[in-house]
């Protein structure tokens, strides 16, 4: 992949294979829609121990807006709608009463908010770095969002919250795209360079 210039994007993968991509990729790899495990969490999202290593990488981790992986409630609260399906299921209660049952768990489900999506982004900018966070939103993959950046007209809102808490333009801009396109251009110099047999 490094050879041909592929981006290696390790959202859905597992701790190990997180580890063993970052020790073997000589181009910067990305999570093109994960979150910070220390925050939520969620399996999918990133420990700290891997954001350090994204750091030496050069990689990027772009934050996922699913309420499950930005807020530890809505998490739990999924976890516990799923347990009770299974119970409603291994005591042999119709599909529909299932169904109708977990619609109303899931609408007394607590909300993510875009404060939460903000604090993913602080704690990776934190622990990571300014040049290795990015917005991965998985807008075209989630069917919830967060309170306050229900769709993509609500980004300015996201970055003002940014500059609320004191960032600065420089590094707003780059958490809004000029990681992606720098990371991107350092996948493909490592594609040449290995193409050229350095």
């Amino acid at each position: 992949m490094n050879r041909r210039g592929m981006l290696v994007d390790l959202s859905h993968v597992n701790d190990m294979t997180m580890s063993d991509a970052l020790h073997s990729s000589r181009a910067p790899v990305i999570f093109s829609h994960s979150s910070a495990r220390a925050l939520t969490g969620h399996a999918r999202n990133v420990p700290d121990s891997i954001l350090k290593l994204v750091r030496a990488n050069g990689g990027l981790v772009m934050v996922n807006f699913n309420p499950g992986f930005v807020s530890e409630a809505v998490r739990a609260y999924g976890d516990s709608v799923t347990a009770w399906e299974r119970a409603l299921r291994v005591a042999g209660v119709d599909s529909a009463t299932i169904r109708d049952s977990v619609r109303a768990w899931t609408d007394r489900s607590p909300k993510a908010t875009l404060q939460q999506v903000a604090d993913h982004i602080q704690h990776i900018r934190d622990v990571a770095g300014i040049d290795h966070v990015g917005l991965g939103s998985d807008f075209d993959g989630i069917t919830e969002v967060p309170v306050g950046l229900e769709n993509v007209s609500k980004f300015p809102d996201l970055l003002a919250e940014l500059l609320r808490r004191g960032w600065s333009e420089a590094d707003v801009r780059k958490v809004a795209g000029l990681n992606c396109l720098a990371v991107m251009r350092a996948v493909e110099r490592v594609a040449a360079e290995m193409r050229a047999g350095r």
